[in-house]
């Protein structure tokens, strides 16, 4: 186990040093607000916490409380662990599919002025394809399971909306409560499902137009001209929607593997900054253009902050959604009747070899009850202290 080495610099260093600057350069969301104040104090005094004794040698340390904002790079390790954990009984021995979809750039300022609406259009649209598509005889003639979880950034921190989802290799057959296997090959044509994809989000898009539902200001401020936005609508259907599939996972453990990457990221991680200096961020990146490459990119610090906040969901908006056998109203007694028609025991699935606590001691080293002084004793709790900023 490599030990944890702690980054150098931090997205709460990059809001400390320029936020203030930032915030006067321009009139900013309350929630932007939010979520720079909440990075700031996260694990800091101004959040509260505790004072930790060590039973043995009487070592003393303070510990204080995360800000637990889902756009916090230092937050989400221990909620992706617990969301793994939670997945685990879920997970089927089958196969499963990763599909990816992404919108044309055109749509990129659309999206973000209107996140929550062109973001759920996005969801929609993706989870409807896939569900429509299988219940073609043709193609499936059954009903799957779907987790879908949004990105709305590439790694240069640019706008790039994409759904990841997690498709079952068969479902549960419309009428008769039979499993029907896929083959082992993606069943349904890309072609068709980009087409179909396509169709369903813009019939979804021109309908928040006509409700004049979407907010159009600054470069979109165009499109409130019907001919503009018809023009807009002929231009995105001629184009090649992609939607990019990848073959079944071989088990339920490399699923789960699989998805911790992806469910609890946020735009960037502590650990790709670089370098903060001179009004400038520097930070690596991976180019997919260029054969993958690993290549530095260095901001200005507004544009840096300004790519950062960009990718800030709305209040109460879900980045991780479940459709078909796996949406959340029938998801128990699908399981148990898919596992009584595979019979499948509990015992034969998948199960986690260890705790999300025990995760996290494995992968950063931290551990919530040894000392690290003498490393014998327990760290038992002592005193609680309240913090003097409320994250909202």
């Amino acid at each position: 186990m490599k030990p944890y080495i702690k980054p150098k610099y931090e997205m709460a260093d990059v809001f400390s040093m320029y936020g203030s600057t930032y915030r006067n350069s321009k009139k900013l969301p309350l929630s932007d607000h939010k979520v720079m104040n909440a990075i700031v104090s996260c694990r800091t005094e101004a959040l509260g916490g505790h004072l930790d004794k060590c039973e043995k040698c009487d070592y003393t340390k303070n510990a204080y409380n995360s800000c637990r904002n889902r756009h916090c790079p230092k937050c989400q390790g221990m909620n992706q662990l617990k969301w793994i954990d939670k997945r685990v009984n879920e997970m089927l021995p089958i196969g499963y599919f990763h599909l990816v979809f992404t919108i044309p750039k055109e749509l990129n300022s659309l999206c973000l002025m209107n996140k929550k609406a062109l973001y759920g259009i996005l969801f929609k649209a993706s989870s409807e394809t896939i569900t429509m598509l299988c219940a073609d005889k043709k193609y499936l003639g059954a009903k799957p399971g779907l987790i879908s979880i949004l990105h709305t950034w590439g790694q240069n921190l640019m706008d790039h909306p994409h759904i990841h989802m997690i498709a079952t290799a068969g479902g549960l057959s419309m009428f008769d409560n039979k499993w029907i296997k896929s083959s082992q090959k993606f069943f349904l044509p890309v072609k068709v499902v980009s087409k179909v994809f396509r169709g369903k989000f813009l019939a979804l898009l021109k309908k928040q137009y006509e409700q004049k539902s979407l907010k159009l200001l600054g470069k979109n401020k165009l499109l409130k001209s019907k001919k503009n936005f018809k023009s807009l609508m002929n231009i995105l259907y001629k184009k090649a929607w992609v939607v990019y599939t990848k073959k079944p996972f071989g088990n339920a453990a490399k699923l789960i593997k699989y998805l911790g990457k992806y469910t609890h990221r946020v735009a960037l991680s502590n650990s790709r900054i670089l370098d903060i200096k001179n009004q400038k961020v520097s930070f690596k990146w991976k180019d997919y253009a260029d054969n993958n490459k690993q290549k530095i990119m260095t901001l200005d610090a507004n544009e840096f902050i300004r790519r950062f906040l960009s990718h800030t969901l709305p209040k109460g908006f879900c980045k991780i959604r479940y459709y078909g056998i796996m949406a959340n109203k029938t998801k128990k007694n699908n399981l148990i009747l898919i596992r009584k028609i595979l019979k499948i025991s509990l015992k034969s699935l998948y199960q986690i070899s260890e705790t999300w606590q025990q995760q996290l001691l494995r992968l950063t080293g931290f551990n919530v009850l040894k000392c690290p002084k003498c490393k014998e004793g327990e760290m038992h709790i002592i005193k609680i202290f309240d913090g003097y900023y409320a994250t909202g």
